[in-house]
Formats: structure tokens, sequence, C-alpha cells
């Protein structure tokens, strides 16, 4: 009797000083975050714009309007299409001037 006391003991003893995973489940990290796209978003409704590229989904744009809700933008809609349009020269321009 006292050995299978023993061995429940030192079980939940290895059990309690385990070491704890500290990653997300694969299932959580390989979901896209945009699951829908919204296409017909005013610029000026829009506070920030966050951008994910992540190896197994497509672009994604997430806007935090000024209400301080979030969704995703269509990245093809033609405004967001000029805006990264002229970030990107804008880059391209400051790298040339260094």
């Amino acid at each position: 009797m006292d050995l299978k006391l023993l061995a429940v003991v030192a079980t939940l003893m290895l059990i309690a000083h385990a070491p704890e995973s500290e990653g997300k489940p694969i299932s959580l990290v390989e979901r896209c975050y945009c699951r829908s796209t919204v296409n017909n978003i005013s610029k000026f409704h829009i506070r920030e714009l966050r951008f994910i590229q992540t190896p197994n989904c497509p672009f994604q744009v997430i806007a935090k309007l000024k209400n301080n809700k979030e969704v995703c933008v269509n990245p093809e809609i033609r405004w967001l299409q000029q805006y990264l349009q002229n970030a990107i020269n804008k880059m391209k321009k400051s790298k040339q001037a260094i």
C-alpha cells in the first residue's frame, strides 16, 4: 500500500514541476486572422492600418476604426492599393537619399 501511495505522490510531483509549453497550439498559429473582408469602407473612418503577412495566409490588412472596432479590409480596394504604392515610393525615395 505504501508503494502505491509513493508512486502517486511521485507522479504528482513530476506533473507539478513539469515545464509549461510557451507556444500556442499549432491550430491557433496557422489560423488566418482575416476570415472575411470588408469592401466598402471609407478611408476617412480609419484610425490606423496594420498589415499581416504570414506564410499560410494571403496578405491581410486590419483597419482600426475611429470607434475602436477592428475590421479586415480587402487589400484589392483601389484607395488601399494607391496608399500602398505611395508608401513604397516614399520608402524608395528615402533609401536613395541615404
